[in-house]
């Protein structure tokens, strides 16, 4: 039997720099999708996975976080004593519903500096990886569609997506061979061979990385084997590389929606999206949309 994934590392160091003005005094990670913070979708995904574990890699002007999924002790007696029940619920729901822990990660040197920090909470067991800037809509968590190929293989495996050939530079992109799984033989692929951030003309495939991954602790050693790569970071995708030496390694295409809410773009189209879907909110948003001159 494959051993249980027990916990989440979310790496929420980076600087945020592509919204700025807006992250110069609050992460990037707590902007809203409509009335919620971008990672409190990613940690919402971990604990429906059956996740409820979670280890958060910040840094300097993160305290923001930490604040979030804390106890508010003032917050809560306010509404309490005016009777607002339903938003006590929701204020409460955040608290209680994950086990979270914190390490700081002094300088941004990389995703895989910030998994690296992870290693003495995460111990000698496989964890998950979440990148909170990806938020996935799926009727079956993407993080939970990866556990339950990781339970099959009992091996690391990493979200993917077709992405346009234009695109794959800015991705961690797949050289792979498709594997027959569940009655699919188009979402599962044994990795051949990873590159990070490839040219156009040298990507191996439009199959890029996205911001889902189970990783088994072996991951660590080859961290500490390799040296920096693209921008002078430590690059997860480099220590995947390394690692694929010495076990195989699995992709899966997921099945759902990907907003990348790190792009201003991306953030509006989940914002506009998920206000849709909402049943206090679709309706009357629909209407104001149709209504617009565009």
């Amino acid at each position: 039997m494959p051993a249980k994934v027990r916990k989440a590392v979310f790496p929420a160091a980076g600087l945020g720099t592509r919204f700025l003005p807006a992250t110069k005094a609050q992460p990037k990670e707590m902007l809203p999708i409509v009335d919620k913070p971008i990672i409190q979708y990613g940690v919402e995904e971990a604990l429906h996975s059956g996740i409820q574990n979670i280890i958060i890699v910040t840094g300097r002007g993160k305290t923001a976080i930490e604040d979030h999924f804390d106890v508010s002790f003032e917050l809560e007696y306010l509404l309490e004593s005016r009777g607002k029940k339903e938003l006590l619920a929701i204020v409460r729901g955040i608290t209680d519903m994950i086990n979270v822990s914190y390490v700081r990660q002094k300088e941004a040197l990389g995703l895989g500096h910030a998994v690296l920090r992870a290693s003495e909470l995460v111990g000698d067991e496989p964890f998950a990886v979440v990148l909170a800037d990806d938020v996935i809509e799926a009727e079956t968590p993407c993080l939970r569609q990866l556990l339950d190929v990781h339970d099959f293989f009992c091996a690391p495996v990493l979200a993917v997506m077709e992405v346009p050939a234009d695109r794959i530079s800015s991705y961690g992109a797949i050289d792979a061979e498709p594997v027959a799984h569940n009655g699919s033989h188009d979402r599962l692929y044994r990795i051949r061979d990873l590159v990070e951030k490839p040219r156009q003309a040298d990507a191996p495939s439009n199959l890029a990385i996205i911001g889902r991954y189970v990783l088994t602790p072996e991951i660590f050693g080859s961290l500490q084997e390799i040296d920096p790569g693209s921008g002078g970071e430590l690059q997860l995708t480099d220590a995947l590389k390394h690692l694929l030496r010495t076990r195989p390694i699995y992709a899966y295409r997921f099945e759902g929606t990907r907003y990348d809410a790190g792009d201003k773009l991306g953030f509006l189209k989940a914002t506009v999206e998920y206000a849709l879907r909402r049943r206090d909110l679709g309706g009357p948003f629909r209407e104001y949309l149709k209504g617009l001159k565009l």
